[in-house]
């Protein structure tokens, strides 16, 4: 192991690429400061962020566990943390984090630290696992012994709790979330991980439909009379109704639906719970372009209406709230010409605005497109 004369504890980020990456560089920055201050016994500690694709092909944990043990054994450090930002499963609990102190590594699932003050609490759980890896291998601790529970990234109101470990497993403490909160929990941190806002500027063609259809449908007189005529349930009944064919639309056009094969009752789990991030990621980016085309609307609205003109075709005079009321109608309209229009949208630039790009390529490898190599 790369250990120096002054006790400098060098420690490897193993990371898969693309967020994983870029979040365990981050920590870089700041984590030997933290970690030297923590350790209290003048130890110094060099972190290396090293980025490659350690789970390419397999969820399996066995194999990614052999996977960082040849990885550390290459790179001769003292200590390995490996990133991931696929969910992972570990005796049927979702995986939060896993430590070897025998072997000094320790593996993260991101997607089970949640969504909200998500880099806090990445920060923490590496802290806290880098501590007690190094604390216990330094005072000889094997596997048939009993370590310390981490600290404080595993709050009291939060559903981590120690799980399970086999006899003939390499890890000798792990952490799962289990539960509704801890469902709840890794679903928003893998809508996270897949970015939904990034769906706006990756559905042009359909944003253009859905464009030019709100401009057209705010200078039809017909839907002056209407707009007037709808009361507030209807209207929220239409963008309701708008939204979810948008959705339904994206979903079925693109093939995002994922049915698996297997049978059993971890694997319905598991493919319930990647339609559901699917259907979430989705949402909240069919959302964000729908609140885009209101304020486009409503905009659009304020400059072409003239009062005398829509006075005259809808019997009453033009009032602040029938800007609001046409824009939010028509929204709901241009939403459904955008549905439309997301089908000259190629299935791989949907999948690649809808998901990440660790999602996309664990997709490719489910459909039988990848091969599963890992360099």
């Amino acid at each position: 192991m790369r250990k120096s004369s002054q006790d400098v504890t060098v420690v490897a980020l193993l990371a898969d690429p693309d967020a994983p990456t870029e979040i365990a560089q981050r920590m870089a920055r700041v984590l030997p400061a933290r970690l030297a201050e923590k350790s209290g016994r003048d130890r110094r500690f060099d972190v290396e962020v090293v980025s490659e694709p350690f789970t390419a092909g397999t969820e399996d944990l066995p194999t990614l566990a052999r996977r960082i043990v040849d990885r550390r054994r290459a790179g001769h450090w003292a200590i390995v943390v490996a990133l991931t930002d696929l969910p992972l499963h570990a005796h049927g609990h979702k995986l939060v984090v896993e430590l070897s102190h025998e072997h000094g590594w320790a593996l993260l699932s991101l997607p089970s630290l949640g969504g909200l003050r998500f880099r806090r609490r990445a920060l923490r759980a590496v802290e806290e696992t880098v501590l007690s890896l190094a604390s216990q291998r330094a005072a000889g601790v094997g596997k048939d012994q009993r370590h310390r529970p981490l600290g404080r990234f595993v709050s009291r109101l939060a559903p981590i709790h120690q799980g399970p470990v086999g006899e003939e497993e390499m890890a000798d403490l792990r952490y799962v979330v289990s539960g509704p909160g801890g469902y709840l929990r890794v679903l928003g941190g893998m809508v996270r991980a897949n970015q939904p806002w990034r769906l706006l500027p990756g559905l042009s063609k359909a944003l253009a439909a859905a464009l030019a259809s709100g401009a057209i449908a705010t200078v039809n007189s017909t839907l002056w009379s209407l707009s007037e005529a709808l009361s507030t349930p209807r209207l929220v009944i239409a963008m309701a109704g708008s939204v979810v064919l948008m959705i339904g639309w994206l979903i079925v056009d693109a093939h995002l639906w994922h049915r698996s094969t297997d049978p059993s009752p971890e694997e319905r789990k598991r493919t319930s719970l990647y339609n559901a991030s699917t259907i979430v990621t989705v949402g909240i980016g069919v959302l964000v372009c729908y609140a885009g085309l209101l304020v486009i609307n409503l905009v659009w609205a304020l400059f072409i209406l003239n009062d005398r003109v829509f006075a005259s075709t809808t019997r009453t005079p033009l009032h602040a709230g029938d800007y609001w009321t046409l824009s939010w109608f028509v929204a709901s309209i241009a939403t459904v010409g955008g549905a439309l229009g997301s089908g000259f949208e190629s299935e791989k630039a949907i999948r690649a605005a809808a998901y990440s790009r660790r999602e996309q390529e664990r997709r490719r490898m489910l459909d039988g497109d990848g091969d599963g190599d890992y360099r």
